[in-house]
């Protein structure tokens, strides 16, 4: 008896399980058949043949994928991002000073650089070759310590002529004390602001001094022969300037392949002439002239250069950049976004002297040639000292150096 009940319990076991399968199966197919009315009525499956009613066909838009493409048109826009630790350049604030004599310049603050941390974006070609380079963000990690200049607006002139012997005041907040008449040679000392020096000899912009018992050379541009506890009154004489160079003289010195690690040569007054135009629609460059001659005076370049790039790349100051940003250079501006790119500053002055140490110091001159300020050429850019050697890396446009030119020649023939 037990084993028949066990039988007739597996045959029922073995009915139940026929039953729940078929059951399965009869929801599954319910389940397909509902799917295919309702959310199957816009698939297009492949077929072999073409169907033989009429029925609308979809037929897909998209392209044929292309992989050869589609990694050539990756390669030829790869970019790649890094981080750099640079130099951030100080700003030069030029303060009028009735005290000291017309068109003398004092430098009372030397600048001195900060760091910051850049990221820069290199674009490459399919050659891997770089195609564009910019920077797309920076962090300042040490401030920058402003350069402070005197100019001097008193209603005298002053004559001065310096001779051995003569006693002279340092104008700087801290003027270093060199053992050889040149920025890269030691340094032995530091004088402070209003100490007495004696000259004890002249070497082009150098004096070597005497200070109790120091002994060494300092730049001219730091230093005075006005007593600072003296009060001056009006007189007469030339020009802290000196004598004007004559038109032909200074025009034998203009061609395309001229040097722009040198000053033009034009006098303050000349350079107020030939940079008042009726082009100048605001008056922006007649205004800020004195500039363009007081960075001959510190840093050994052309002028006329200067104003000429900025006359170009503002078109004469109309540009938003310039007027807006008091930027005549569009210094800073990205190409994927110029306007915010682009330094903001408070003056046009301050951007007048910047652009001018950024020539002298990445573009005019070779690596560890002595400039400013107890400084050196990095020569990052360098290429010659020419029209052509700083087209080379400094504007993508190949016509740059030719328009230029083209301003530089107007402005002298104005002479």
């Amino acid at each position: 008896m037990k084993s028949k009940d066990k039988k007739r319990k597996h045959i029922k076991l073995n009915i139940k399980n026929i039953i729940t399968f078929f059951a399965f199966i009869t929801i599954v197919l319910y389940i397909a058949i509902f799917y295919n009315l309702y959310f199957g009525k816009n698939n297009v499956y492949a077929t072999d043949s073409i169907p033989e009613n009429n029925e609308e066909v979809n037929i897909s838009q998209a392209e044929e994928v292309n992989l050869d493409k589609i990694i050539e048109e990756n390669l030829a826009g790869k970019e790649e991002y890094s981080a750099q630790e640079v130099e951030l350049e100080y700003i030069t604030k030029y303060n009028n000073n009735p005290q000291l004599p017309k068109g003398t310049i004092q430098v009372v603050q030397e600048g001195r650089e900060g760091k910051q941390e850049v990221v820069i974006k290199k674009t490459y070609n399919e050659n891997n070759e770089v195609i564009s380079e910019e920077q797309v963000s920076s962090k300042i990690t040490k401030a920058a310590i402003n350069k402070i200049v005197s100019v001097g607006t008193g209603n005298y002139k002053n004559n001065y002529t310096a001779k051995v012997g003569d006693t002279i005041y340092v104008t700087s907040d801290r003027l270093s004390v060199m053992l050889e008449p040149n920025e890269s040679s030691t340094k032995v000392a530091t004088l402070n602001q209003n100490n007495e020096m004696k000259i004890a000899g002249i070497s082009g912009d150098w004096y070597k001094i005497t200070s109790n018992d120091i002994t060494g050379y300092v730049k001219k541009e730091a230093t005075t022969n006005l007593n600072p506890n003296e009060k001056y009154e009006e007189n007469t004489g030339t020009t802290s300037s000196g004598e004007s160079k004559g038109r032909q003289e200074l025009l034998s010195t203009l061609s395309f392949d001229m040097k722009l690690n040198k000053p033009s040569g034009l006098s303050l007054e000349q350079f107020k002439k030939v940079l008042t135009d009726s082009k100048d629609k605001n008056n922006i460059f007649s205004q800020n002239a004195e500039y363009f001659y007081y960075i001959e005076k510190q840093y050994n370049i052309n002028g006329i250069f200067v104003a000429a790039v900025g006359i170009h790349e503002s078109n004469w100051g109309t540009s938003k950049i310039a007027q807006e940003k008091y930027n005549l250079f569009g210094y800073g501006a990205y190409d994927s976004n110029p306007y915010n790119g682009a330094y903001t500053f408070t003056d046009y002055s301050e951007s007048i002297d910047l652009l001018a140490r950024v020539f002298v110091k990445y573009y005019l001159n070779p690596k560890g040639t002595s400039i400013y300020g107890g400084e050196t050429a990095t020569g990052s850019y360098y290429n010659g000292a020419t029209l052509t050697g700083v087209n080379n890396k400094y504007a993508t446009d190949k016509n740059w150096a030719n328009a230029v030119y083209t301003h530089m020649k107007y402005l002298y023939n104005k002479l």
